[in-house]
């Protein structure tokens, strides 16, 4: 692995309003086991934006980011939303024009829900190795529900927020060691009938819960384990050696199994912004990795892993150097 390729900025929009999920309009609905998953899930509030489009979150995460006139990137990178804001558009270029960056090329990175972010900072180091004269990568997301329902029975409750980051030569933290893999087995267990219905009847359905609950989380399980082993063995690394442990804000009980998987436990930051804005998507893994960064905690040379998973289904562990 090429060293040197890391972290240059992150940029976190996230709203001021925050709504209890007791209070959602879609809880009084749900039939008693939703509505129990629901208020148990360990999410008390959502982070809500008032007709905010996911192109306008990310666009504005991505001027906040480059707001101190550094350089325009090479790259754009738009980690795709749960839904497309136009078919046979194109979202990336539109956050591209509204944020201002003309010469940056723009892309996505669609299909791997959650792991998108994980994925988008692996590719944008390779694309960084590639062509020498490439300098930086930027990365964004926005997370919006798909309709009106936030809850999404039986993984979580969905909150709104954007990200944007830059991913750069010399960059910190160092991107060490990286594992991603998917299984299209799974890739229509959850889905939208978008076709037969208006946007604001649109519901997602989980097409067999039990086989979300147990054999997709035995998947995770097996593969999760084996990626962490992978990843610290690749730079020399036992578990002991990793300072923090990140993942993805789903529900308070994964929290527990995968800290229970891995021996080790899963860092209080990802349980306070689950509790507080709800699961924000790709963008859980930055959150959690930008606040544990800014907060003091962790020295130089210090190591962090970030664990990311998604229904599709897709896995990727991350190891990071302060």
């Amino acid at each position: 692995m090429s060293a040197g390729i890391g972290i240059g900025a992150i940029a976190c929009v996230l709203p001021e309003r925050l709504d209890r999920v007791a209070d959602l309009p879609e809880v009084g609905l749900l039939d008693a086991e939703e509505a129990e998953f629901a208020l148990s899930c360990g999410i008390e509030t959502v982070g809500v934006f008032d007709d905010q489009s996911t192109v306008d979150l990310a666009a504005r995460a991505c001027r906040e980011l480059l707001s101190d006139g550094g350089l325009e990137p090479d790259l754009l990178l738009m980690v795709g939303p749960r839904a497309p804001e136009t078919l046979l558009g194109s979202d990336v270029c539109h956050v591209q024009a509204e944020a201002k960056l003309p010469s940056a090329f723009a892309f996505t990175v669609d299909g791997l829900g959650c792991t998108g972010s994980s994925a988008a900072w692996a590719l944008a180091r390779d694309l960084l190795i590639a062509q020498p004269a490439r300098r930086s990568v930027v990365i964004t997301h926005a997370s919006r529900p798909t309709a009106i329902d936030r809850v999404r029975h039986p993984v979580t409750v969905i909150g709104d927020g954007a990200y944007a980051m830059t991913v750069v030569r010399g960059g910190r933290p160092e991107l060490v060691a990286h594992r991603m893999e998917t299984d299209g087995g799974f890739h229509d267990l959850f889905g939208v009938d978008y076709k037969q219905s208006p946007w604001y009847e649109w519901r997602e359905e989980c097409r067999s819960a039990d086989r979300y609950r147990f054999e997709l989380a035995m998947h995770s399980r097996l593969r999760l384990g084996r990626m962490v082993e992978e990843v610290l063995a690749e730079a020399g690394l036992v578990t002991e050696d990793v300072a923090a442990t990140l993942m993805q804000n789903v529900t308070a009980s994964a929290y527990e199994f995968y800290g229970a998987l891995l021996g080790t436990p899963i860092h209080p930051v990802c349980g306070d912004h689950l509790a507080r804005y709800g699961h924000l998507g790709a963008m859980d893994v930055v959150l959690n990795l930008d606040r544990l960064l800014r907060s003091g905690e962790l020295g130089e040379g210090d190591h962090v892993l970030v664990l990311n998973n998604s229904p599709v289904a897709a896995w990727a562990v991350t190891l990071w150097r302060i």
